[in-house]
């Protein structure tokens, strides 16, 4: 992992087309801003894992087991 200090208004670039600003610092919390492509996706890790999960849970056993008596 890379770790680096940035203050208020002071940004960083990834990949020549993924700029993220450091936009507030009030305690504990920090407020970014990213700016990056269309189809590049961003989420919240929370919601990231949410969705992984729910990617794993529609792709159970008993589904493709589904599946595979229906396509014979």
């Amino acid at each position: 992992m890379l770790a680096l200090s940035r203050k208020k208004n002071e940004a960083i670039i990834i990949n020549n087309n993924i700029e993220i600003t450091v936009l507030e610092i009030k305690g504990e919390q920090v407020k970014i801003g990213i700016s990056a492509p269309k189809e590049v996706p961003v989420y919240r890790k929370e919601v990231y894992l949410e969705i992984q999960k729910a990617n794993m849970d529609s792709t159970d056993v008993e589904g493709m087991d589904a599946l595979k008596k229906l396509f014979k």
